[in-house]
């Protein structure tokens, strides 16, 4: 199913299409980002035209409505583990070459791959993803009974100020496990890191500068949890503001 609407202060408004098109990707079944991502938009995204793909309810590894990412200006990916349609991903990658923005939560670090599996015919993968859009390093994650720490980091750029803008309940518990993603790429720039008590610390949100020229957010944080918390709902906010407008 694919919805296109504009969230205003006062509802549902009639999509103008001079404003920039954000294409949300969610295919995963663990974090229920097909419910949260939809209720951040309703409550936080006050401009701007929205559109969700959905994976295919009968074929997972499908997606519906996926030409909606011919016309982005801000991609958002929520993914886990789908192998896609070639002609689906070579879209996904089109976009990604154009140099446009990207923005990606919680399982979109192995968005199109799987654990040491092929793809089945007539389906592809991606596992570079996570490397080449994010900067990436994801490998594991720390069990859920070890509850993280989320603090910020004194970053390189001046990113940090208007992606941190208006968050002040630092540190903070994650809602979920903490992700090993441990060492990035050399053009990120992390701005917030967790904590388990015994362990090295591992990035949390940082930003990416592509080969391709664009620019990218990544964050491990997206557990259902998070989005009721203080801080994943106004760093999502500033992330697109930061790609459509920085």
């Amino acid at each position: 199913m694919l919805m296109f609407f504009v969230l205003c202060f006062t509802g549902v408004r009639q999509v103008d299409a001079e404003q920039p098109h954000i294409v949300f990707l969610i295919a995963e079944k663990e974090y229920q980002t097909e419910k949260t991502l939809p209720d951040f938009c309703e409550q936080y995204v006050h401009h701007g035209r929205v559109s969700f793909v959905y994976a295919d309810p009968h074929e997972p590894n499908k997606l519906i409505g996926s030409e909606a990412v011919d016309t982005a200006d801000l991609l958002f990916v929520s993914v886990r583990r789908r192998t896609l349609p070639p002609q689906q991903l070579n879209r996904i990658r089109r976009y990604v070459q154009s140099g446009k923005p990207v923005i990606g939560i919680r399982t979109a670090s192995h968005a199109f791959c799987l654990r040491k599996q092929e793809p089945e015919d007539g389906f592809a993968a991606w596992p570079g993803f996570d490397k080449t859009v994010f900067g990436g390093n994801y490998t594991n994650h720390y069990k859920n009974a070890l509850i993280a720490t989320i603090q910020r980091v004194n970053p390189s750029s001046t990113s940090a100020e208007s992606l941190l803008s208006g968050i002040k309940e630092l540190p903070v518990k994650s809602g979920g496990s903490l992700y090993c993603v441990s060492p990035l790429e050399e053009k990120s720039d992390v701005i917030l890191e967790g904590v388990v008590e015994g362990h090295a610390p591992e990035p949390v949100a940082w930003t990416f500068r592509r080969a391709d020229g664009g620019k990218s957010f990544y964050t491990s944080l997206g557990h259902i949890d998070d989005f009721h918390g203080p801080i994943l709902p106004p760093l999502l906010l500033n992330a697109i503001e930061w790609c459509l407008h920085d």
